[in-house]
C-alpha cells in the first residue's frame, strides 16, 4: 500500500522545495508531487504540516543511550539502543565497541546480528569498531587494559559473525598500516583516531586506503605551525571525511564555524559518539569498565576528568550547526545521512528523490523530530 505524505517542506541536499508531497510505496520514494498537482485519494495520508521533512540520520558512531550500551554484548540493549535512535530521528546506525577483550567484542557482534534478523527499530547497518588497536597515549576514555596490536585474524573472526563497517585505529602503531590495507581490501572503512600520526603517517595510510578521521579534533594530533597533524590533515585534505560530535563541548562553536568555513559539507559526517547516559538525567556511569560522572549533560571520566563521550542527541547536533554556521539548511543536510551512506556503501539512501529509500525524518521548528519512516512504515 502506498502512503503520502503531504505539505512537506523538503530538505534534501542541495535542495529545498515547500509544500510537496511525498509518495511511498514498497520501502521507496516513489514519485515527489508539485504542490498544485492532485493527489491519489485511497492512499493512507500523512499530513506534514509543512514541517521540514529530510532524510532519516545515520549516526556512525554511537556506544549507548538510555542507560544501555553496546558492550553489554545483548540484544535487548542494541535494540534499546535502536528505539532511542529512533526519538532522535535516526534510521540507521553503527553500533559502536570500545577497547574490551576479544571475548567481549565476539559477545557483542552476535548480539548485533541477532538485532539485525529480528529488526523492531532503526537500522543496524554495520558493527564499528573504535579501538582496541590504538594508541596508548591518546587513549581518552578507552581502557588501557585491552589495548593490543592490529590483528586481522580478530577482524575476519567478528566480521564472519556480523558485518563490520568501520574500524577506528591508531595509523602510527605496529602493523597499523598494515591494517588499513587488509582492511580495505575486506571493503571496510579505516578510520584513524586516538592516535599522535604525523601528517605524513596520515598520508602513507591514505593511500593504502584510510578516508575517515574519527571525532575529529578529540584524541589525535593538533595542529602546529611545524607538524599539522591530524587535524591539519583534515582541513587541508580534499577527500578525507571527518566526523564531528557538535555538542560544542568537543568542538566550541568557534571551531565548528572554523571547520564549516573551511572544509566542504561534502566531507563532513555529523557524528554524537553517544554513551550510555545519553537521554537521562546526571550521575555516576560504567563506561567500557571505567567509571565516568555525568554532570550539566558532559561525561568525564572520574579518574582523570577526560571527556567520555556524549550525551548528545543527533537532532541536536544538526541544529547547533545550523545556528552556529547560519549556512542553509541544504548544504548541512548532507553532513546527517548522505556523506554517511557514500562511505559507508549503504545504497540509495540520504536524498529525498524518487528512486531513494523511504527512511525519513519530518522535524518541527526547533530540530525535534514528530515521525519517523524506515522503509515507507512509520516507526514514530
Amino acid at each position: 500500500m502506498s502512503t503520502i505524505i503531504k505539505n512537506c517542506k523538503v530538505i534534501s541536499p542541495d535542495k529545498e522545495i515547500q509544500k510537496f508531497h511525498i509518495e511511498v510505496e514498497n520501502d521507496y520514494i516513489k514519485k515527489i508531487y508539485k504542490k498544485n498537482e492532485s493527489l491519489p485519494k485511497s492512499f493512507e495520508t500523512i499530513d506534514a504540516n509543512g514541517k521540514m521533512v529530510v532524510p532519516g540520520f545515520i549516526d556512525i558512531h554511537t556506544h549507548g543511550a538510555m542507560g544501555f550500551d553496546v558492550c553489554d554484548g545483548t540484544v535487548k540493549s542494541i535494540e534499546e539502543i535502536a528505539k532511542a535512535k529512533i526519538n532522535e530521528g535516526v534510521t540507521s546506525f553503527c553500533p559502536t565497541t570500545l577497547t574490551v577483550s576479544e571475548e567481549l567484542l565476539t559477545k557483542v557482534a552476535y548480539s548485533v546480528e541477532e538485532y539485525k534478523q529480528n529488526r523492531k527499530y532503526a537500522k543496524a547497518c554495520g558493527l564499528h569498531l573504535e579501538g582496541p588497536y590504538i594508541n596508548k597515549n591518546c587513549l581518552g576514555a578507552q581502557n588501557p587494559k585491552f589495548l593490543r596490536k592490529p590483528n586481522i585474524q580478530e577482524i575476519l573472526h567478528l566480521n564472519s559473525i556480523t558485518k563490520i563497517s568501520k574500524v577506528t585505529l591508531a595509523v602510527e602503531v605496529d602493523g597499523g598500516i598494515d591494517l588499513v590495507k587488509e582492511l580495505t581490501k575486506l571493503n571496510i572503512t579505516s578510520s584513524c583516531g586516538h592516535s599522535a600520526a604525523t601528517y605524513a603517517e596520515f598520508k602513507d595510510a591514505q593511500k593504502y586506503g584510510l578516508t575517515h578521521l574519527t571525532h575529529f579534533c578529540n584524541q589525535m594530533t593538533k595542529l602546529h605551525h611545524r607538524e599539522i597533524g591530524l587535524v591539519g590533515a583534515g582541513l587541508l585534505d580534499k577527500e578525507v571525511l571527518i566526523e564531528m560530535i557538535c555538542d560544542k563541548i568537543h568542538l566550541v562553536p568557534e571551531m565548528i564555524q572554523l571547520i564549516f568555513n573551511t572544509k566542504s559539507c561534502n566531507l563532513i559526517a555529523l557524528i554524537t559518539d553517544s554513551m550510555v547516559a545519553s537521554g537521562l538525567n546526571d550521575g555516576i556511569y560504567d563506561l567500557g569498565g571505567l567509571e565516568v560522572k555525568v554532570e550539566n549533560g558532559v561525561a568525564r571520566l572520574t579518574k582523570d576528568g577526560a571527556i567520555a563521550g556524549s550525551t548528545l542527541l543527533y537532532n541536536r547536533g544538526l541544529k547547533n550547526i545550523y545556528e552556529v554556521t547560519e549556512k542553509p539548511l541544504p548544504e548541512l543536510i548532507k553532513t546527517t545521512s548522505l556523506n554517511q551512506a557514500k562511505s559507508l556503501k549503504l545504497g540509495r539512501l540520504g536524498k529525498i528523490e524518487e528512486g531513494y529509500l523511504a527512511d525519513i525524518t519530518i522535524l518541527d521548528e526547533n530540530f525535534t523530530p514528530t515521525d519517523v519512516f524506515i522503509n515507507g512504515k512509520r516507526v514514530k
